[in-house]
């Protein structure tokens, strides 16, 4: 989907910064709603279809990460956390919920309006058709690399084909452990970090091709389309 006429709800508090952000997404094209309460914007999401959702974290009513579970039980749209909070455990608690992505405050409008673009794209599946270089056959577990298969290994396999179907999805680490392993071995989180490594290695003839797994300070990592 593109950014016109796209509904996009904020939810957000600050009233000075959910009319800055609903500046911005008018001036993009969007259709933008603010509603300052958490469980009013629960009742909201119940009743009138969005395309997207801007969530702060701290809200009166209903915090944001209580209505990201809330929301998740019905809605499929893409769920942007804003927070002030930058602790690396507040970020994977915020993805845990639910969230596509979080941008910390205090931020750009336009890097925020730049992320709204990127999870319309993604969700419309319009981005998938923007990286020509890969392509996922899960019927034969592999992932081809402009045409010629790459040498994965059961797990690597698991963990790239992911990233590639969700692109500019934000994974945990933990997420992508439980992507790797099913059998739910306890292992290290760390240990994702070692399979990264391994997959970036084997796409190293192709730079572009590596630099598309990107780290994701503090968090984990996303496939970014842009890139190659």
């Amino acid at each position: 989907m593109s950014m016109e006429n796209a509904h996009v709800l904020v939810v957000e508090d600050d009233v000075k910064i959910a009319a800055l952000l609903a500046d911005y997404l008018h001036a993009s094209g969007c259709r933008a709603t603010c509603i300052a309460d958490g469980a009013q914007a629960l009742a909201f999401l119940r009743a009138t279809p969005v395309d997207l959702v801007l969530l702060d974290l701290m809200l009166p009513g209903m915090d944001g990460l209580a209505l990201c579970q809330a929301a998740r039980r019905f809605l499929q749209v893409p769920i942007i956390m804003l927070t002030a909070r930058v602790d690396e455990v507040d970020r994977l608690l915020g993805l845990e919920a639910g969230a596509d992505d979080y941008v910390c405050k205090p931020f750009s409008p336009r890097e925020v309006v730049a992320r709204v673009r990127a999870q319309l794209r993604r969700a419309s599946g319009a981005m998938v058709q923007a990286a020509p270089l890969f392509a996922v056959d899960r019927t034969c577990m592999r992932v081809l690399l402009a045409g010629v298969p790459l040498a994965l290994t059961p797990v690597e396999f698991r963990l790239l084909a992911e990233l590639i179907e969700h692109p500019e999805r934000v994974y945990s680490r933990q997420q992508l452990l439980d992507v790797a392993h099913e059998d739910q071995r306890d292992i290290s989180d760390r240990t994702v970090d070692s399979h990264i490594k391994n997959i970036r290695r084997k796409l190293a003839a192709r730079p572009a091709a590596a630099d598309c797994l990107q780290s994701v300070y503090g968090v984990g990592y996303r496939f970014e389309l842009a890139i190659c």
